[in-house]
Parts: C-alpha cells; structure tokens; sequence
C-alpha cells in the first residue's frame, strides 16, 4: 500500500525512476562490476572473473537481497551475496577490497548525476518560457510594489527578466557544482585502501573512469558530505525560486488586484462549496512543496558531522531526503513551467491598477524634475509628500493638488506636470535591460 504521496501524487516518472529502490540495486550492481573490472585492469582479480561478473551480475534480484538481508541484518551485504550467487566461482571476487560505502555512495553518485541531469533540462526549459514572456511583455507597464504598497511604475517584462536571471544563475550552479558532487570512492576501511595495497590509488581512478564521473582525492570510510549538503542546498535555492515566483503569483491572482491567473481548465473545480473560485492551486503547490525540499537542507549538513573515521547516523536520513527533495524539486519545477506557459495576463486589471492612485505613484518623477530645475532635493521630496498625503486624503489627482502649489508650477507648467504623471514614460532602462537578459541568457536553453 503506498504511504508517501510521492508514490502517487507528486513527481515525474523520471525523477521517480532515478531513486526508485529498483535504479538503486541497479547502480549498486553496476558500481560492482565497475569495482570487478578496475582490479582485473590492474591484476588484482583474474580477467576472465571479472568478465564472468559483468556479464552475469545484472541478473541479481533485490527480491533475494531482500531476502537474505532478512537473515543477516546488512542491506550491504545482502545485495554482495546475491550478486555473488549468480556469478557462480567468479563470484568470490564480488566486494573484493571495497567497504560498504565505497559501493553505496558511488552508487548516490550515479543516480545525483542522472537527477542532475534531470533538473538541468527542466530548469532549461523554464528559463525559455521566462524569457518568451519577458520578450512579450518587456513594454508592459505596469505598478510596482513595495512593502505591498504601489510604488513606481515597471514592467512585466523587467519582473520576467529577474526571474530568468535567477533560475540561469542555477543552472550555472549546477553545472559548477557537477565536479565536486558527482564523484565515486574505493578506500575501503577508514580511508586507507590498506585491502588494496599500493594499487589503490589507481584502482579508484579506473573504477571511475569506468563509471563515467570524478573520483574523490581523498577520503575517509564515507565521502564527505559537504558533496551531499551542496546538492540539497542546490535544491533548496532552486525551489525558493519557484516558491518566490509562485507567491508573486498568488498575489497577483487575488480578486481585489486580478493582474495574473493560473490556467484554469474548462471543468476545472475551484471549490467544494463556492462554485465561482478560481484558486491558484498550482502555484500554492509549488510554495507548499518548496517548504519540504528546503527541510532538507538541515539533516544535510548534520550528516557530515559523525563520528571518527564514520558512523551510521547518516544512513537513515539520506534513505528519506534524497528520493524525497529530489522527486519533489523535480516536481514543481515541471508545474511552474506549466503555470507560467498558460499563465493569463489581464491588461486592463494592470492598467487600473497602474492608475489607481490617480498619479500619486509618480510622485518621484516630479521631485526628480524640481530639483534638476533648481529646488533642493530634500525640500523636493517634502514638498511631494506633502502634496501626495493632500491627493491621497481627498481622493484627488496629483496634478490637481500640485497645481495649487506655487513653489511647483514656479518650476514646472500644467502640461509638464502631466507629462512628468505619465507611468508609460516613466520606466528608465527596464526595456533595454529586458533585451539585453533575453540576448545574454538565450543561449543557456540550448
């Protein structure tokens, strides 16, 4: 019976794949032969043995593992003894050398590299769908907030960029971060490659050469976790950005400001009892979810802090944090990329909202333009305060109230004034720095 909503609710059947226990057994088995195939390289098992594991290793079952783990109480190895028996006589060399973690976490290496993989091709696409809605709205002007109070005017366009720019700096990290993450060991008991003798070093290197990535310099019965904590904090940042850009999201979709709205299927249910609700559900996934991904990050970083040379205190966390962020970072980032590509833009909600505050929000634009004309700046900001508190309080046009203060029209004439109120002229360099995040980030999707 499935538990974990994992199992039938959330994630995608490729990240599920990749931590499925089945992959699990399957990379612990490759790593195996791999291990076979270094020794016989440099003539520690017979050629032919190692041959024989390659070949026949891949029809172990994780059912007899299971089963003899049953008996023994180590997950380890009860996988080398089910590997071992179908490998017939060349099954004396399985594990030859190696401690458990030299096989279980080159294992987590395989599959972080494939999870990577994943994540990298997603986080791709989601940067081409921000950057599609930059380019199509990069004139779209609209109110900016601040403390959620309407500030100066800016653009959809400028808000996609930002969002663009942050998810292509991810995909920077995670390129970077391929080199110390995704790396293998064979150093057996407490680091030394003692069973080894004075191959090991180069043993190690082959091993991972096989197995296609990096190779630690130096370990001790584990690989350090810092390699692991970077991953989680990796996934951690990239669901804080989701979780950032659905919040923004959610806020624009309330019905008082109604400048955005999540795709809404044509029998969709918004609510059990209020038939007219139009709910954001998804993007509130996506912030939910975020929460759980970035719990990760704490188990972590306490998992490289054990004892001596190890201890297993470890083990038992990584069993429920790697399949869980991974398959839930997954997760929302293929709902955002969903969100965003159907996400509706109301531009007559914006443009009311643009002027709500019958110019006041523009209230910068003509201090600004009092001060280049010869006021004090900071008698220039009091003076727009004041005025704007007047606007504010009497429901009024900023131009109106301006116009009945000399010390302004003294500067600035009617016709100005309204110029200087216009939100469309009033956006600085925010198409410039829109084309020039779309010319500089559009070859990363490739």
């Amino acid at each position: 019976m499935a538990i974990h909503p994992i199992d039938y609710r959330y994630g995608t059947p490729e990240m599920r794949a990749v931590w499925s226990e089945e992959n699990r057994f399957r990379a612990i088995v490759a790593v195996e032969v791999a291990l076979a195939r270094a020794e016989a390289a440099h003539g520690m098992i017979p050629a032919e043995d190692a041959e024989t594991i390659a070949v026949c290793a891949p029809g172990a079952r994780p059912e007899r593992a299971k089963e003899i783990e049953a008996e023994i109480n180590h997950d380890m190895m009860a996988i080398v003894r089910a590997i071992a028996e179908v490998c017939g006589d060349a099954g004396r060399w399985i594990h030859y050398g190696a401690t458990s973690n030299d096989i279980l976490d080159t294992a987590t290496a395989l599959q972080i590299r494939d999870s990577l993989a994943l994540i990298e091709e997603k986080l791709k696409r989601l940067l081409s769908v921000l950057l599609d809605r930059s380019e199509g709205t990069k004139t779209l002007v609209c109110a900016g907030r601040t403390h959620g109070q309407i500030g100066v005017p800016t653009t959809y366009g400028l808000r996609f960029a930002i969002w663009a720019s942050e998810v292509a700096r991810h995909i920077e990290r995670l390129r970077q971060m391929r080199s110390r993450v995704i790396v293998g060991q064979l150093t057996g008991a407490v680091g030394t490659q003692a069973a080894l003798g004075d191959a090991g070093i180069d043993i190690q290197a082959t091993m991972m050469e096989i197995l296609g990535i990096g190779s630690v310099d130096v370990s001790n019965q584990i690989i350090a976790r810092d390699r692991y904590a970077e991953y989680f904090m990796f996934l951690a940042n990239v669901a804080t950005t989701l979780d950032k850009i659905g919040l923004e999201i959610r806020l624009m979709q309330r019905s008082e400001i109604g400048e955005l709205a999540e795709p809404f299927g044509k029998k969709q249910v918004g609510s059990s009892t209020m038939p007219h609700k139009r709910n954001p559900i998804r993007s509130e996934q996506v912030c939910g979810l975020a929460r759980i991904v970035r719990s990760a990050v704490e188990p972590a970083l306490l998992n490289n802090v054990l004892w001596d040379e190890r201890d297993l205190t470890n083990s038992a966390p990584e069993r429920v944090i790697f399949p869980e962020a991974s398959v839930l970072a997954d997760h929302i980032l293929k709902v955002m990329i969903e969100v965003l590509e159907g996400l509706e833009i109301n531009h007559e909600g914006i443009r009311k909202n643009l002027m709500l505050l019958r110019g006041v929000n523009l209230a910068e634009s003509v201090m600004i333009e009092l001060t280049k004309r010869g006021m004090n700046r900071q008698e220039a900001h009091e003076v727009m305060r004041t005025a704007s508190m007047q606007a504010l309080a009497g429901d009024r046009d900023l131009a109106q109230v301006l116009g009945e203060h000399p010390e302004v029209t003294k500067f600035i004439s009617p016709d100005e004034l309204h110029a200087l109120l216009d939100p469309e002229v009033y956006i600085g360099t925010a198409v410039r720095q829109v084309e020039r995040v779309i010319e500089k980030l559009r070859p990363l999707c490739s």
